[in-house]
């Protein structure tokens, strides 16, 4: 397509990826989408992206990034027949992240049927120059149907300046609150007389309940690479509250990529079932593990403060598989590695996209994808978070391990980071 140019779209569910080649020097880029009314969000809650990657309506959802062979995608599950009927608009966009898109070739948008695969249309790169965000396409109601547009309108201040445009409050996140000072006990002052008031006039009226105003959108993030792969919690002021960590995952092809090369086709069934688990180690010296099989869901409020909140089998982005760890008790930790195992529906990681996930209550996101697994891996070590002083510092795993005959897969990540653990047989 050419820019400006529309064309008609299914009213179905379809995946919009924004893609580009990536090299050395090459940004990273980020979709997101945005559903307006009159040309503006109702509501934050209008926008999509990284840090909000679900709509309330279920509409739209942000599926995260791709990367095979060199080709990066990230993408945006639209479902048209879900929108709101007062929304007209759907603003699909991409932002940079450490350059321009100048720097970033073979931009594209495609929107693809999402049962069938089929491309509806697509729209290659716009000529960027010095934009660090662009809206790429739109979608649009017309007499009842909808069509995509071309745009490729490029904005020079980002992903703050493109969704401010829109109605967007935008805020630098929230920074953990400091402990107030404990200041010595003033001496107590005789009470007051009560004051003379005459009995005519009346109390004055209470002040009115404060509003709490919306917590604008956060926009920062921090993406782990090969290169960059840790990162210290204190430098991002994410040291106390909760911390979620969040698996979601995707099965892009029917069957794995090692076990047709070895001749043994194995589906990726609908009843897939991956576990996020954890190892723990506290500065007592106790050892542990939180993980569905066995119901060992852990606590928030007492030892190990880590707490797995369900057994999810969707992978949705909103949902998924979550850890809480409640980083109030971070004293107590000496080290938490994060790992997921196949609990069944397949026999490896092939094939499957997935994308990891930190959020703490105060300081950045902090997330990565998961590289192509070429082994027949069932159990995938995610993340190291370690106690360093007063620091916490995550490190970016994202080692596929292959058990040995017999040997489970809690066993074999135990084996590879030296937990020392005795396991016995669970089921859930």
């Amino acid at each position: 397509m050419s820019k400006g140019s529309n064309t008609p779209v299914p009213t179905t569910a379809l995946r919009v990826e924004v893609g580009w080649r990536t090299g050395p020097g090459v940004p990273d880029a980020d979709a997101s989408a945005l559903l307006l009314v009159g040309g503006k969000v109702r509501s934050d809650a209008d926008f999509v992206f990284y840090n909000q990657p679900a709509h309330s309506s279920g509409a739209v959802r942000h599926e995260g990034k791709r990367d095979a062979g060199g080709r990066v995608t990230d993408s945006l599950l639209v479902d048209l027949a879900r929108v709101e009927p007062t929304i007209e608009t759907v603003i699909l966009a991409a932002s940079s992240d450490g350059g321009a898109f100048g720097q970033v070739p073979d931009l594209y948008i495609e929107v693809r049927e999402a049962a069938g695969n089929t491309v509806a249309a697509r729209f290659d790169n716009p000529g960027a120059t010095v934009e660090t965000a662009f809206v790429l396409g739109e979608f649009y109601r017309r007499q009842g149907a909808w069509k995509f547009r071309a745009v490729g309108q490029g904005y020079d201040s980002g992903l703050e300046g493109l969704a401010t445009d829109y109605g967007i409050s935008v805020d630098e996140p929230q920074q953990a609150p400091p402990a107030a000072p404990q200041a010595p006990a003033a001496p107590q002052a005789p009470p007051a007389p009560p004051a003379t008031r005459p009995a005519a006039t009346p109390p004055p009226p209470p002040p009115p309940p404060a509003v709490p105003s919306a917590e604008p959108v956060r926009l920062t993030k921090v993406t782990l690479t090969k290169a960059a792969p840790s990162v210290s919690l204190t430098k991002q002021g994410g040291t106390s509250g909760a911390m979620r960590v969040n698996l979601n995952w995707e099965v892009r092809k029917q069957f794995s990529g090692w076990a047709r090369k070895l001749g043994r086709p194995v589906a990726m069934h609908d009843d897939l079932d991956l576990d996020l688990c954890c190892l723990y180690e506290l500065t007592d010296g106790s050892k542990g593990v939180v993980q569905a099989l066995g119901n060992a869901y852990g606590a928030p409020d007492r030892p190990p403060f880590i707490h797995l909140d369900g057994d999810d089998r969707t992978g949705a982005v909103a949902t998924g598989e979550n850890l809480t760890i409640n980083l109030d008790h971070k004293q107590y930790f000496r080290r938490v590695l994060v790992f997921v195992t196949i609990y069944e529906g397949a026999r490896s990681f092939a094939d499957l996209h997935a994308t990891v996930t930190l959020q703490p209550q105060y300081g950045a996101p902090i997330d990565f994808s998961l590289d192509e697994c070429t082994v027949p891996s069932t159990v995938c070590a995610l993340a190291l978070i370690t106690a360093d002083g007063n620091d916490l510092v995550v490190q970016r795993e994202a080692r596929y391990l292959v058990p040995e005959r017999g040997v489970s897969p809690q066993r074999t990540v135990d084996h590879a980071y030296g937990w020392g653990m005795n396991w016995t047989p669970g089921r859930k």
